[in-house]
C-alpha cells in the first residue's frame, strides 16, 4: 500500500491548492493549479512517501533516510532553483511588455516560499501517517 503515498499526497495538494485559488481567485482558480503556490505539491508527494515508510519501517530503516535525502532535494529544488526560475519568467514578461514584439508569456509561479513548503510537509506527515494506518 506504501505506493499509494505519493499519488494520495499529489491529489490531497491538488485538491486543496485548487479549493484555496478558487477561495482566493474564482473562477481563475484552475487556471492558478499548477506549479508554485500553496501547498508545495512536490513537497508533499515526497514528503508523503518518506512519513509513509517511516511509520511502516521505522526513522532508523535505510528506505526513510534514502527518503529524508530525496525530500531535502526536492525542497531544496522548490525554494531554490525553481523560485529563481519564477523570477526570471517575471522579468522576461517584464522585458516582453514594453517590447513591439511579442513573445510568449511565461509563468511567473513556479517556485515556492517556506511557508508553501512548509504546508507541503505538513500535508505530506498526515498523508504518510493515514496511508501507513491501512497497510
Amino acid at each position: 500500500m506504501l505506493f499509494l503515498a505519493p499519488f494520495l499526497g499529489w491529489l490531497c495538494s491538488g485538491i486543496l491548492k485548487y479549493i484555496l485559488n478558487f477561495v482566493k481567485y474564482g473562477a481563475k482558480a484552475r487556471s492558478m493549479v499548477g506549479n508554485g503556490g500553496f501547498p508545495s505539491t512536490h513537497t508533499t508527494v515526497a514528503v508523503s512517501t518518506t512519513a509513509a515508510i517511516g511509520f511502516s519501517s521505522g526513522i532508523d530503516s535505510g528506505l526513510f533516510a534514502l527518503g529524508v535525502a530525496f525530500s531535502f532535494i526536492i525542497i531544496i529544488d522548490a525554494t531554490g532553483i525553481r523560485k529563481a526560475l519564477g523570477e526570471h519568467a517575471k522579468n522576461l514578461n517584464h522585458i516582453n511588455s514594453s517590447s513591439n514584439v511579442v513573445f510568449k508569456t511565461h509563468r511567473e509561479s513556479q517556485g515556492h516560499t517556506r511557508t508553501e513548503v512548509l504546508g507541503g510537509v505538513g500535508l505530506g506527515v498526515i498523508v504518510g501517517y493515514m496511508t501507513s494506518l491501512f497497510l
